[in-house]
């Protein structure tokens, strides 16, 4: 009972007359969607926009006789480019063509030794 009374006093504006402009501004409504999206670029966006410009980067500078992986987890070693796709030696006699955007990362010698696969 003293809650429902305390409730239509906070809804009746002061002195019994109709409220003038009492909403918030348009700043301060607009101002949690500027928040959201800002948070949404810095965790989501930017980041992937980095991640994408250092791929496209490594593409552009791979060359004959690299190692690579594909994105499907195979080894090999470029043996020809093209500008769209790369023809990977993966053993003696096997080549595969393979687009260029599934190579996932250059590899040295190094580190698939130390990672144990046989080169």
């Amino acid at each position: 009972m003293i809650l429902t009374a305390v409730a239509y006093a906070m809804g009746a504006p002061a002195g019994g007359a109709a409220a003038t402009g009492a909403g918030p501004s348009m700043f301060q409504s607009i101002l949690p969607l500027i928040i959201i999206f800002a948070i949404f670029y810095f965790l989501l966006i930017r980041p992937q926009s980095k991640k994408a410009k250092e791929h496209k980067s490594m593409l552009d500078a791979l060359k004959k006789g690299d190692r690579v992986i594909t994105s499907g987890g195979i080894y090999g070693t470029i043996y020809s480019l093209t500008a769209d796709a790369v023809v990977l030696i993966i053993s003696e006699n096997v080549k595969i063509k393979v687009a260029r955007g599934y190579i996932g990362q250059v590899v040295s010698s190094e580190e698939e030794v130390e990672k144990g696969t046989p080169t």
